[in-house]
């Protein structure tokens, strides 16, 4: 580069001011208020959107985002955070305070580990946390009662998260491109796990997934097997593309 000449820098969020976030509000198809500042180029979340009030959901992907700033009340009402496509490496604790969150997308960002105050999202259903670098959960993912669905594709994990067992309400866990591997057959693990009922399954089959899921809880690996049993009367999962991902 030739001396004196500077490189273009991207526009930052400093710069950022309240009038033209004002001009990002958008009203979805239900009614609600979503503040889009996807693909803006940030290297932060812009400090001014403190200032308003009365979104649900908050769209701020596709930025170059490092960090996460402690959470104010303005954010308690947000039902959809979607942060996917940033550059986070961690998440403050103070995450634990949207306890409106429904759906919470941290999909390709360079996460490896999670905070506890993960497990305090009550309401959350959906969770993606797929092209990251992680290779466990906390134990406080528990606490997700109400998780219809987690993404944890193109991650590290070598096993299947034990603590998902636990989750009465989850329907699909996508793993695909994951390292799992089983001590009798490595090449032989699964990328979707699906939950379904045990009674509607055939006496070979279900004594089958039974002795999988004994196998599972001895070894401490778990997902050795793509099918897994539910004793209650929850729905049966549909088929899914083990592929798919949420964005």
């Amino acid at each position: 580069m030739a001396p004196g000449k500077r490189t273009r820098r991207s526009k930052k969020s400093q710069e950022f001011s309240l009038k033209a976030a004002l001009s990002c509000f958008q009203v979805t198809a239900l009614n609600t208020q979503r503040l889009n500042l996807s693909c803006r180029d940030f290297d932060s979340i812009p400090k001014c959107i403190e200032e308003l009030t009365g979104f649900q959901e908050v769209d701020l992907s596709r930025n170059r985002i490092r960090e996460i700033p402690a959470f104010t009340t303005n954010f308690l009402s947000v039902t959809v955070l979607d942060l996917h496509s940033n550059q986070l490496e961690s998440l403050p604790s103070s995450l634990g305070i949207l306890q409106n969150l429904l759906v919470l997308n941290l999909c390709n960002n360079l996460l490896r580990s999670l905070p506890g105050e993960l497990g305090q999202l009550k309401t959350l259903r959906t969770l993606n946390l797929g092209l990251n670098q992680l290779d466990a959960l906390p134990a406080s993912v528990v606490g997700l009662k109400e998780l219809r669905y987690i993404g944890l594709s193109d991650n590290r994990f070598t096993h299947f998260p034990g603590c998902l067992h636990r989750l009465n309400k989850l329907e699909k866990v996508n793993m695909a491109r994951n390292p799992i591997w089983t001590r009798q057959n490595p090449e032989a693990a699964p990328e979707t796990f699906l939950l379904v009922r045990s009674s509607l399954l055939c006496g070979r089959c279900l004594e089958r997934c039974q002795s999988f899921r004994r196998r599972m809880k001895n070894e401490e690996k778990g997902g050795v097997e793509s099918c897994f049993l539910r004793d209650s009367d929850d729905s049966v999962a549909p088929p899914a593309d083990p592929h798919t991902t949420l964005q």
